[in-house]
């Protein structure tokens, strides 16, 4: 490769008597053209051809010579730097082969000209890239199954590779969709010339692909779980695109583990669970599918999600015209826990609504409610009311309890119910996070602060925020401002305030209004259609004790509220997400007249 020429006289001494001969016999040529009878056009071709050979006589004389510099063969270093991302997956309209066939032919194919033409003057060195830069030794196990296309990045790499070498340049195969550059270029300081090889079409593609999958489901098992698929169709203006959620067997669970991460393979197909179909208006089109499933038994369910155009899901195995395959299909595991949901309900005095409440879930195989509910109040021990030398509590006597299993006249009597075992719950509230992290929720209804030790409201309230786990506190004579729970940790979980006492003129009676955000809440409803559940609501009892809270705390959603006789709103049902858990208060004190 020629980098610099140049025109050099070798006899240099020459020059002068060269100059003067050449101009002795111009001016003679002149003097014997103007002597000359012939016509004017002969005299003046005879002389420019007698002048061009003077010339060349005088050129003769010097002796010129053509100088050129050329790089000697190999002294200098020429990247090629491929692209190995699944994007080079897709193929352009009309095309039969994908962009990676065209690459891989490019680069190892037939068209070997260029590459040994790029070989017999640099040193070539050849590397791919996908999230990072790969030396290679003749792009032969290239794949493109990368699942990024850091251009930006390779080059940045190749540059600190080079640093203080002499590199030509970089020639560089790209389809151009770059995963790590936006509006703006990287600054690539430092870098050698890039010669980009653009492989594709700037045309529209046809293609159906998968953009997000969404799968929410409940605690229960019994509710349906429901899949949300987001569908982009793109250059299918009118296609019918179709959605289907099938059901596959797994051979091998995932494993996650130091060394190794083993992906469950699919055998079979064991069923279409749900499908539908939309149509594409437009060039671009988003299509949202939704699916309600209810996995039969307990345990890991597997789904695959896959989309494609009508025609080709209902003829498996026609020529798809869509540029790829590979963002068609996406898999969701669906976890149906076997261990019921276990809630611990804490009680400062019997009342109805344990009863209502252990009677509504009572033949519910997923839901296991553990009661500690107080008997008797600590009071005072006096002596005038137990019997010589008897220390226990006259409340125990005659149930045939030894003095291990009966509490003193200054401890609370406490009843433990539907315990799993003897030792559960037997040193009433839990006071380590061992014993209450076993639960997945805590209800507290009519119980004074001073139930709890300050250890016990801290060790609840990380069990919210770091466990993960629910809290309901239920209005009543001891609970909110009543049971003196402001400035305590418990209050700080709350979603409402308790610090200012609030004055309200309730009426004997009153109903709970749903807001908009309680209906839009599934478990505060037990109707699917808002007609219907409003009928309910009429038809039930009214409420006659609350604790009235105006305040509810930054972040906090009201579901419910009850009016007084003035026409003021407050708040009947107020939750929020405190840390990883959740929190609710209920301050409504009869709510067992719902049944």
């Amino acid at each position: 490769m020629t980098m610099l020429a140049a025109v050099i006289f070798s006899n240099r001494a020459w020059a002068f008597p060269v100059l003067v001969l050449v101009i002795i016999l111009a001016a003679t040529l002149i003097w014997s053209w103007s002597r000359s009878a012939l016509e004017p056009w002969v005299k003046i071709v005879c002389g420019l051809l007698k002048l061009t050979g003077v010339v060349a006589l005088a050129l003769c004389l010097l002796d010129p010579m053509w100088v050129g510099q050329r790089a000697r063969p190999g002294a200098n270093i020429f990247g090629v730097i491929a692209d190995n991302s699944q994007s080079l997956n897709i193929k352009d309209a009309a095309e039969t082969r994908s962009r990676g066939d065209v690459l891989r032919e490019q680069l190892t194919g037939g068209a070997k000209a260029w590459r040994s033409e790029l070989e017999n003057n640099f040193q070539v060195r050849r590397y791919t890239f996908d999230s990072r830069l790969q030396s290679t030794r003749d792009f032969s196990e290239m794949n493109f199954d990368g699942r990024a296309s850091a251009l930006g990045g390779a080059l940045r790499t190749a540059a600190e590779y080079w640093r203080g070498q002499p590199v030509a340049g970089v020639l560089l195969f790209t389809d151009g969709n770059a995963t790590d550059i936006g509006v703006d270029l990287p600054a690539l300081d430092g870098c050698p010339p890039i010669y980009p090889v653009i492989i594709g079409s700037d045309s529209a593609i046809q293609d159906v692909s998968l953009n997000k999958v969404g799968v929410s489901q409940t605690a229960f098992e019994d509710a349906p779980v429901t899949v949300q698929a987001e569908v982009n169709a793109n250059g299918l203006a009118g296609s019918q695109i179709t959605t289907r959620l099938v059901e596959v067997a797994a051979s091998a669970a995932i494993t996650n583990g130091s060394a190794t991460n083993t992906a469950s393979r699919i055998i079979a197909v064991t069923n279409v669970v749900a499908q539908s179909t939309q149509r594409a208006d437009g060039g671009t089109a988003s299509l949202n599918f939704r699916f309600q499933i209810h996995p039969e038994t307990a345990g890991l369910h597997f789904y695959e999600v896959e989309t494609r155009t009508a025609d080709e899901l209902a003829a498996p195995g026609t020529p798809t015209r869509e540029a790829t395959l590979a963002n068609n299909r996406r898999m969701i595991v669906v976890d149906r826990g076997q261990e019921p949901y276990r809630v611990l309900y804490v009680s400062g005095r019997p009342n109805w609504e344990y009863k209502f409440l252990n009677r509504a879930i009572q033949d519910d195989p997923q839901v296991q409610m553990v009661a500690l509910i107080r008997v008797a109040a600590r009071e005072p021990k006096f002596v005038f009311k137990g019997r010589e030398g008897e220390s226990s509590n006259p409340l125990f006597r005659g149930f045939g309890t030894n003095d291990e299993e009966t509490a003193r006249y200054d401890q609370p009597v406490l009843v433990r119910l539907n315990t799993k075992d003897a030792l559960e719950l037997r040193g009433g509230f839990p006071k380590t996070a061992e014993e209450l992290y076993r639960y997945q929720a805590v209800i507290i209804d009519d119980t004074e602060a001073e139930f709890f030790t300050h250890d016990q409201m801290a060790l609840l309230q990380r069990f919210v925020s770091e466990r993960g786990g629910g809290f309901l506190m239920l209005g009543g004579a001891e609970s909110f401002r009543e049971g003196n729970y402001q400035g305590t940790p418990i209050a700080s979980l709350l979603p409402v305030y308790l610090d200012r006492p609030v004055e309200a003129k309730l009426p004997g009676e009153f109903k709970l209004t749903l807001t908009r955000e309680g209906w839009l809440q599934p478990w505060t409803r037990l109707r699917p259609v808002e007609n219907e559940e409003q009928t309910r609501m009429e038809a039930m009892p009214n409420f006659q004790v609350l604790n009235p809270l105006r305040e509810i705390k930054p972040g906090a959603s009201v579901l419910a509220t009850v009016s007084d006789a003035s026409g003021q709103t407050y708040p009947a049902l107020a939750v929020q997400r405190f840390g990883l858990g959740r929190s609710a208060a209920l301050m409504i004190g009869d709510m067992w007249r719902w049944g």
